[in-house]
């Protein structure tokens, strides 16, 4: 089953079970993905889906960063709960470990020397890392291999 479907027949689950609150943040899922589809004129795989659950996460998490230091603990409580709703259709995401051995694969196959060529590096490895591993630790572990 695709992941398009399977977020799908998730609506259809938290409509039976009047679940509002994953049933919001499903619908918010899906309206992103008609966005993108609508605004590309494509159709979504996969990959793009994972992407845009990516974006969504991000998000998500800046929000509770903001919200926590403006002292607003239910909008983060809210945004707590969506971010658990999402990451459920994420693949299984790699280990540090396992994404600084790519990251030190990659440096090594392009010849990279040093920070000057993280440009390079990066578009390697977001498009073979991309929806398996967090962008944010990706760099970091592109940073550290770079400089050392």
């Amino acid at each position: 089953m695709s992941l398009k479907d399977q977020i799908t027949e998730d609506m259809k689950t938290a409509m039976r079970a009047k679940d509002s609150e994953r049933l919001g943040t499903i619908r918010l899922l899906q309206a992103a993905m008609k966005q993108k589809e609508v605004d590309e004129r494509i159709t979504l795989d996969d990959a793009a889906i994972v992407a845009i659950v990516d974006k969504l996460i991000k998000q998500r998490k800046d929000s509770i960063t903001a919200f926590e230091g403006a002292g607003r603990q239910d909008l983060a409580d809210k945004e707590k709960a969506e971010l658990a709703v999402l990451q459920a259709y994420l693949p299984e995401r790699m280990s540090a470990e396992e994404v600084a051995t790519a990251v030190q694969a990659i440096v090594g196959e392009i010849g990279a020397k040093g920070p000057g060529d993280m440009g390079k590096v990066m578009g390697v490895v977001k498009t073979r890392l991309a929806g398996k591993a967090d962008m944010g630790q990706v760099s970091a572990a592109v940073k550290a291999a770079l400089a050392g």
